[in-house]
């Protein structure tokens, strides 16, 4: 079964107001096993709103929308539903009295504008709304032999999703007979390239692939999304078994986590599972790394702490190394902080090379991993977009720590 999201607003189109309602509704419709193919977002116009409306009613089975049923001049959902179908407005004498109730315990008058509310397409029903104004509409249409069931909701999300799980949802249950559900898993990767790590994976993210497999990168992490669909949720996890071994089978230690897992998130976890604690030194600007360790551990059990060398200068004054190289200096910087923390491992990072440079060669940025009784050296390229630069580079040298654990007893 077929389904799209449509949100109303010039809120949204304009960008002033961003739609986590179309996030939540389209997760909610994959728990039942229905299959969103479209999200539509479109402005308080009502010529747009017509044309969207039709063009869903013939290209899926279910519609959730969501904004639009308000009093005002620029609440046109009603309005647009009734233009799309060739209905009449008529007054639900219910929804009317629920709205004069509601007025009245909250001691107000109601406005006449307010009456537009209790009106739905003739031949739709009513979703009742317990604690707002605005009821939704729940409406059949026929389309070339095709049926498609329609759901207004508000656009305020505690009403709509309150709506959702007293109505809407237990409506489709049974519209579908909850005979599938969608269930998803994702893989967390960091170290290579997405188009080398694809080529790795034996036809895994081949199209028509049951389980699905998507990919996405977000600052150098790559996703590996699992999608399964069976009749509950347990066959869902069950079916995906093959496809994430084979996925470690394929990447090995390129795999660092699952579902919200980020780099940190494990090194901490690792960290406390072999009570181990770290201190970090960073050059130049930044505190990345020390912020996030310190969002992952706020009480300090795995997270000492960390220093932040503004200017280059300063890693060399602080250790007395003025003649030494960039290795030595990023090197006795871990040892040093290490020792100055007393902490099991420490972490040196930098400085950053100036990515505003235009030159044909990359910079390279430096890392140390004071480690028992060595330092670990490691350089890495420091080209690419500017916005994933200093993430990508913290999580290089959150991935060194985190190999190195993973070789070490």
């Amino acid at each position: 079964m077929r389904a799209e999201v449509i949100a109303i607003g010039d809120e949204l189109t304009s960008g002033q107001r961003l739609d986590t309602n179309s996030q939540w509704l389209s997760q909610r419709l994959g728990e039942l096993g229905i299959h969103v193919l479209y999200h539509t977002t479109v402005g308080d116009d009502m010529a747009a709103n017509v044309g969207v409306f039709q063009q869903a009613f013939r290209r899926v089975q279910i519609v959730i929308c969501t904004g639009g049923l308000g009093p005002t001049a620029d609440d046109l959902t009603r309005h647009a539903l009734a233009e799309a179908t060739g209905r009449e407005l008529v007054l639900d004498e219910d929804s009317l009295n629920h709205i004069r109730n509601l007025f009245a315990r909250r001691k107000r008058d109601m406005p006449e504008r307010n009456i537009v509310q209790a009106k739905i397409p003739a031949g739709s029903r009513v979703i009742p709304n317990p604690h707002g104004s605005a009821p939704g509409i729940d409406l059949e249409m026929e389309h070339d032999d095709e049926h498609c069931r329609l759901f207004a909701l508000p656009g305020v999300p505690a009403e709509m999703r309150e709506m959702w799980e007293q109505t809407v949802a237990p409506c489709l249950q049974r519209l579908t007979g909850a005979r599938r559900v969608i269930r998803h898993r994702r893989i967390k990767c960091f170290g290579i390239g997405e188009s080398d790590l694809e080529q790795m994976l034996p036809d895994l993210i081949r199209r028509g692939r049951q389980p699905s497999v998507g990919i996405t990168v977000s600052k150098a992490t790559i996703t590996l999304r699992i999608f399964a669909s069976g009749p509950d949720e347990a066959a869902c996890f069950q079916s995906m078994v093959p496809t994430i071994e084979t996925m470690h089978e394929c990447l090995g230690d390129l795999i660092f986590g699952e579902e919200d897992d980020e780099l940190q998130h494990v090194v901490v976890r690792m960290l406390r599972g072999r009570r181990e604690t770290l201190s970090v030194v960073e050059c130049g600007p930044g505190g990345l790394l020390s912020e996030w360790l310190s969002d992952v551990d706020p009480n300090g059990d795995v997270f000492a702490g960390g220093t932040i060398l503004r200017r280059d200068e300063d890693a060399s004054q602080l250790i007395d190394h003025a003649e030494s190289s960039r290795e030595q200096v990023i090197a006795a910087l871990a040892s040093r902080t290490r020792a100055s923390f007393e902490t099991d491992i420490a972490l040196a990072i930098g400085p950053f090379p100036n990515s505003d440079a235009d030159t044909a060669e990359p910079g390279q940025l430096d890392m140390a991993l004071a480690f028992r009784d060595q330092v670990i050296l490691k350089s890495v390229p420091f080209a690419g977009h500017p916005d994933i630069l200093r993430p990508r580079a913290v999580k290089q040298a959150l991935n060194l720590l985190r190999l190195t654990l993973l070789k070490s007893p």
